[in-house]
């Protein structure tokens, strides 16, 4: 058995399970002892039997009376004992799977958008939960069984050859059969164990799909097509996991069959040797006990090996976000931030692959000065807002704070000097004040309250607040859907607001708001670029025209740049633009 664990031993190039099972390894070495002392206890007890039913057979009833005595006693130590080494082996199941939960989600944390592109959010919390769970078992079960039985059978086997050599030979007679068993089934369950897995992946991504963009599927009335698409996955996870369980199925008794023709072989060739005196009847009856603690390894060895092979599979999962590289890594000489706010970009030159996004691209903001960033629809302005604070990975000698190069910065660091408010504000499914309070270190300190009241109402949001259900306490639902579009977006710049960092960068804050909601975030706007830099990404004139600077950006290039009359005395792209939102602005007012 031992060499079969090494042939399915859960390792990758990258992460191995044994690194996350070492911390605890006391507890396992304690659960091998109480194993061990287990199966010293269940040994004795067919050694007592051996003892009573030859002493009955002799007529001492004082022999029998203290063999079924000490039989009770052991009965208990033994329900004691093992009771201890299941809480015990179990338990670190449990922790590895705690610990390898973490260890995902702190992955998850740093990985980039290219990761994200090619493994889906659903499958990702599949291989968090369900994956794990498998992997819990595996360490948890698989190692309490495995331990057990070696204990167990190699136990059984000495007091068998202790009680009779020859008998135990013809006892063994069918047990090599259970390797070549054992290698059929287990490539097998393998494969079907990762199947099953990753049927169960797509099953979570598709219900999460569903549930997320519920509104969607009603609002085209599509309840129908996606009740099909979601029934066809569902039934594709069945499929996939029958015939894991089909499988199982057919295993069983082909080691129960192993483990019978073992038993049939004793009975006759046992009961053979009694009636030639060869053996005692109080032997032949402990011998039949020993056997049948070594049915019960071979047994539990199917199990086990179903155990084995699904864990395996399941880790394997949960290793390909464990090993995903980061797509942004901390210098390894990181450098304190100290300033007031200085941004820089140096000939900035940055590519998707072989997409070029961004083409040498400068531009200088003073600290608590302030830009807008303009441009059409793909031409690198998000990109740009996300290179600042390093949420995609900027070149070498491109983006600077304070005069340090942001990829020679501490990350840490940088991301509280640089607030980023993307375009599309997310928000938890919890209350107002948790979603605004989620940067702070103590939300429960005591100018907590303080703290925030100010973010909110520099972001021109408090009293809006105070109009909802329980105020600060009102729950947002799903991503905010509790709220309208401009007060998701106010309240996550309140929440930008709060770190009180030296850089705010806006990503279009006003996308989709109405007039009056415009207005509302223009004075916010206002407010928040007092004492700090503000690098503001906008599609509109109104929001740039406050800036100090204004870039206009063109497929990645800077195209026209300069204060905003300065722009529309050049007549460009921008007073273009100008001139086409006023026009749009007098129409809606008529």
């Amino acid at each position: 058995m031992r060499d079969k664990m090494s042939d399915t031993e859960a390792t990758t190039d990258g992460v191995e399970l044994k690194t996350f099972v070492q911390p605890y390894r006391r507890s396992l070495i304690v659960g091998s002892a109480l194993l061990l002392l287990t199966n010293l206890l269940d040994k004795a007890i067919p050694w007592l039997l051996q003892q009573a039913i030859d002493g009955l057979e002799r007529g001492d009833l004082e022999v029998m009376k203290r063999s079924a005595i000490i039989v009770v006693a052991l009965a208990a130590g033994l329900w004691i004992v093992r009771t201890g080494s299941r809480v015990v082996v179990f338990n670190v199941g449990r922790d590895v799977e705690h610990d390898l939960r973490n260890e995902v989600m702190r992955r998850v944390h740093r990985l980039g958008p290219t990761f994200f592109r090619s493994m889906p959010v659903g499958e990702v919390m599949s291989r968090a939960t369900n994956d794990l769970a498998q992997v819990r078992l595996f360490v948890g079960f698989g190692a309490l069984n495995l331990v057990n039985s070696i204990f167990a059978f190699g136990g059984a086997l000495v007091l068998m050859i202790a009680l009779s050599p020859t008998l135990t030979l013809w006892a063994l007679l069918p047990y090599p059969a259970v390797v070549f068993i054992a290698r059929f089934f287990g490539k097998r369950i393998y494969a079907r164990s990762r199947d099953a897995q990753s049927a169960l992946g797509q099953l979570a991504d598709a219900a999460q799909e569903n549930l997320a963009g519920v509104r969607v599927v009603r609002a085209f009335s599509l309840e129908e097509s996606e009740k099909e698409r979601f029934e066809e996955i569902n039934q594709r996870a069945v499929d996939a996991n029958m015939r894991l369980v089909v499988l199982r199925g057919v295993m069983w008794p082909v080691f129960m069959l192993v483990a019978s023709i073992g038993t049939l072989i004793v009975i006759w060739k046992g009961g053979e040797m009694v009636l030639n005196d060869e053996l005692t009847i109080g032997k032949f009856a402990a011998f039949n006990a020993y056997l049948a603690q070594l049915v019960w390894p071979t047994l539990a060895f199917g199990y086990l090996l179903s155990i084995i092979q699904r864990g395996r599979a399941s880790f394997e999962r949960v290793t390909e976000i464990l090993d995903a590289e980061d797509e942004i890594e901390e210098s390894a000489a990181p450098k304190s931030i100290a300033g007031r706010g200085d941004i820089e970009v140096r000939s900035l030159n940055f590519a998707y692959g072989e997409t070029p996004i961004l083409k040498d691209v400068s531009f200088h903001v003073p600290a608590e000065g302030s830009l807008a960033i303009m441009g059409t629809v793909g031409s690198g302005k998000s990109t740009l807002a996300a290179l600042l604070p390093r949420l995609i990975d900027a070149p070498k000698e491109s983006v600077f704070l304070d005069s340090v190069d942001v990829t020679e910065a501490r990350l840490g660091e940088l991301r509280d000097a640089i607030a980023y408010a993307q375009q599309e504000p997310f928000l938890f499914s919890t209350t107002v004040r948790q979603n605004i309070a989620f940067s702070m270190e103590d939300p429960g300190a005591s100018d907590a309250e303080e703290r925030i009241e100010r973010a909110c109402r520099e972001a021109c949001v408090w009293d809006e607040i105070q109009l909802l259900p329980k105020k600060l306490e009102t729950l947002v639902g799903e991503r905010g859907v509790q709220l309208s579009g401009g007060q998701k977006q106010r309240i996550a710049l309140a929440r930008a607001l709060l770190s009180e960092p030296k850089v705010l960068v806006l990503d279009d804050p006003m996308s989709a708001v109405d007039a009056k909601t415009e207005a509302t975030i223009l004075e916010a706007i206002d407010r928040a670029k007092e004492g700090r830099t503000l690098i503001l990404v906008t599609h509109r004139i109104a929001a740039a025209s406050r800036a100090d600077q204004i870039i206009v950006l063109d497929r990645g290039h800077i195209l026209e740049s300069g204060t905003h009359e300065e722009l529309v005395q050049i007549d460009g792209v921008y007073a273009s633009m100008a001139r086409r939102q006023s026009i749009e602005t007098e129409l809606s007012t008529l």
